[in-house]
Order: structure tokens, then sequence, then C-alpha cells
């Protein structure tokens, strides 16, 4: 059955609301920007049934479900609403270079070195824009509302990116809200081009980035001097006012996050530090995992986990079943008080092979992952609330005079949430119908195999 069929006219009723109730709406508290309105009926999912007034895009007032309705009325019986999510940690240029560059085997080193060739043959401007374009695109069918995305930032491509994604941000301002950080190995802030690289940042207004290994290295060596360079790198992203965010011990054993939390404190960078990945902190010995929680707290830092990524490439060995599941440990972070959200990273490319920029997609695969259920509490923030204090944006929740950017669920309850890919949810930007067709491979395929 056509999920319009369940909402009679609904298009037509959403296409220029001025003002619009939905009737009976079931929303996790911990997705709305207040608490719950006293006296909504809760269930035991943590959800609250509600009613939500839309006027002129934006929403007027959420209030314990009524009995009855009116002419202005889209009665919704219970099923969930949600916010558009929010995906902080995402690579738009390495995106959809799936059959063009080298196979990867699955590894990190073969995804490093096939990433390489293909930057290297092929990442001009026209290429840059097209794939991120297909990608936004995707992520807006999806109904995903801002992205922060890392930025290959290398000696010789940094301006070419930087500026096609300065190009997007603009396109799909309004729409999609863009981020960026700077992504080189960590090694790179060892000479002068570590300052010319920040000053590309800064003047884009980007994060100050990169990754806890040499050049050429894995996670977990040939960084002797990291203190050093984290040094380095701090020092610049002061001189320039600029956050940062690092991708950080993407293997089963490193060791740069101490490193990195110790950095934040001697610098006075708590808060302004975001770390994706994170792997190696799931196999520590139980005390010194407790340990390192307390440093990571103390530092302030935010941490992402990427549980698709994460689970693809780490302990793969030819004919071997992995035996860890590559992911941070969230559940212990989230208990010291860590932010913590979940995010898509990267998507068919050498380093994730599938995807499609849905964050709901995301966080239903993330809770079933890393047993964020059983109950849920307040699981769904992971791709909402989370994400969108990590970015410093006022998204991802449901609340009074914030836009009506939502997406209605055919569901009831947060297991059928999970248990469905849900193509056939309706998206609302400032109150307006905005399904939109997912992006056809097909615009692709004339360079997909160049």
């Amino acid at each position: 059955m056509n999920d319009l069929s369940l909402f009679p006219s609904l298009a037509a009723r959403l296409a220029r609301p001025e003002r619009i109730r939905l009737a009976k709406a079931r929303v996790p508290v911990a997705l709305l920007a207040d608490d719950s309105p006293g006296g909504a009926e809760m269930d035991r999912d943590g959800s609250a049934l509600v009613d939500i007034l839309v006027e002129n895009g934006r929403i007027a007032a959420i209030t314990p479900a009524l009995a009855d309705g009116g002419e202005d009325t889209v009665a919704l019986d219970g099923r969930h609403v949600w916010p558009l999510l929010i995906d902080a940690h995402a690579h738009l240029d390495k995106g959809h270079t799936m059959g063009r560059a080298p196979d990867s085997g699955g590894t990190h080193p073969g995804a490093r070195a096939a990433t390489t060739a293909d930057r290297l043959a092929h990442w001009n401007a026209d290429d840059l824009l097209r794939r991120m374009e297909f990608g936004l695109a995707t992520a807006d069918a999806h109904g995903v509302a801002a992205i922060r995305t890392h930025l290959d930032s290398h000696e010789g491509q940094a301006e070419i990116t930087w500026s096609a994604f300065a190009e997007m941000r603009e396109r799909w301002k309004g729409c999609i809200t863009l981020q960026a950080a700077g992504l080189v190995p960590l090694d790179a802030y060892r000479d002068d081009y570590g300052a010319r690289l920040a000053d590309i940042v800064a003047v884009h207004g980007g994060l100050l980035g990169g990754v806890t290994r040499a050049s050429g290295g894995t996670h977990g060596s040939g960084l002797g001097d990291i203190d050093l360079l984290l040094d380095r790198l701090f020092a610049l992203a002061k001189e320039r006012e600029l956050d940062v965010d690092l991708h950080v011990d993407e293997a089963a054993q490193a060791d740069a996050l101490p490193h990195v939390a110790r950095a934040a404190i001697r610098h006075g960078y708590e808060g302004r530090v975001t770390c994706g990945h994170c792997c190696s902190l799931a196999l520590l010995g139980e005390q010194e995992l407790r340990n390192t929680i307390a440093l990571i707290a103390d530092a302030g830092l935010s941490i992402i986990t990427l549980p698709t990524v994460n689970m693809y490439l780490q302990d793969r060995e030819d004919g071997r079943t992995p035996r860890w599941r590559g992911v941070t440990p969230v559940q212990e972070l989230q208990a010291a008080g860590i932010p913590v959200a979940a995010a898509g990273d990267n998507c068919r490319d050498p380093f994730f092979a599938y995807g499609d920029h849905d964050m709901l997609d995301t966080w239903r695969q993330a809770v079933r992952i890393l047993h964020l259920d059983h109950p849920y509490a307040d699981a769904p923030a992971l791709a909402g609330p989370a994400p969108a204090c990590i970015m410093g944006i006022d998204a991802g929740t449901i609340g009074v005079d914030r836009p009506a950017d939502l997406m209605i669920l055919e569901a009831w309850s947060l297991d059928q949430v999970i248990a469905r890919p849900h193509s056939d949810r309706v998206l609302l930007r400032k109150g307006i119908f905005a399904n939109r067709t997912l992006p056809s491979y097909s615009m692709l395929t004339d360079f997909q195999t160049a």
C-alpha cells in the first residue's frame, strides 16, 4: 500500500500549509527540544503522544494529544514523527567512486591506497561537484538536515576540494547545513604546509582536522612526535579560532586518544574537539578504559561512532570471520557524560562499499550493533540532538518556534522504526511536503568506470 493512501491528500494538504495540526504524533522524548508536555501519554519506549501545531512553517505549539481535531488536522493516529536527522561525520569528496577506484579488498590500508589512486587520477572540480551533488541530493531525499564532511586536504588538492565544497554549501543553503573539516595525516603539520592548510580552512569557516597516523602509515605507529604535532595543530587552530575534528585510533591497537585529550587540556580547548572512530578504546582492559574515559571527560572531547564503516573495515582478514565489531564503547562513554553521536562516514567508496547517506538507516544499524536497546532510553538522540550539539547548530530536535522540519514514519513503536527501512517516510521541510525522488545511479555511469 502506498504511504500517501494512509494520509488522505497529504501532499496537497501540506503543499502550502499556513496552519496544520499533526494530531497524535508519537515523538521520542529524546528528540524533543524541551521536556514532554505535561499530561502527554507516554509509551514503554519513552515516546510521547502529542499534537504538533505548525503555523507558517514553524512549530507553534506541542501539546498532549487531543481527542478531537478539526479542518486543519492531519490524523497520524500514533505514528512516529522525528526531526530531520544530522550526519556529523561524512566524506562527500570520496563518495560514489565504487567501480572506478581500484579494489580496496575491504581493508583500511587497501582503502587508503585505492583512494589515493582515484584522487590523483580524477579529483578535479567537475568530478568533485558532480559526486558531492549526487550525495547531497541523496541525503536530502532521505531527510538529512545537516552534514559535517571531512575533506581530503593534501597539498595540491586542498584548494580544489575546498572551492568545490564552498560551491556546494552555497547551492544547498537553506536545505542542508554544511560544515567541513580538513583531513590530512597528522605529520602534514610538521612543515609549512600545515599553516597554509589552516589558512585555507579558516577562509572557508571550517574546522582543522587530521588523522592520528603518519602519511602512508597505520594507526598506532609512526608518530613518535605525536605530542609535538598535536601542539602544532592546536596552535594553528587557536591562532585562527578554529575548532578541531580528528580521526583517532581507527584500529584494534592504537593509543593516540589520550594524547589528543591532554593536548586539548594543554591548549585550553576543552569542549572544542571532536574525535571520530576511537575503535581501539573498546579493546582496553577495564581499568585502563575507565582511566581513559575519565581523561576524555576532563578534556571535554566529543566522540562520534561510525558503526557501519568500522564493522566493514576492522578485523578483516581473508578467509577469517571477524572477531569483534570494531566500534567504540558508546554506552560507557555516555555513562560518563561524554557527548556521543552516530554518523554515516563513507558512502560507496574504498572505505565503505555501501551506504546511501541515510541517517535513519545509520541510526537503525547503530542501535543493533551497539546494543542500544532493552531499553532504548535516549538512543534516538545519537542521530538528532547529540550531533546537532557537536556541530553547534539548532537542528535535530522538535521544539516550539523551530522550523517544522519533520519526518513521518509508518511505525508506532521504536522496534518498528528499527525493523524497516522506511522508504515510505513522509518529509516536511518548514511544514511543507518535501518528498523527493532519490537520484538515479545512471547520473554517475558515464564516469564511474573511467
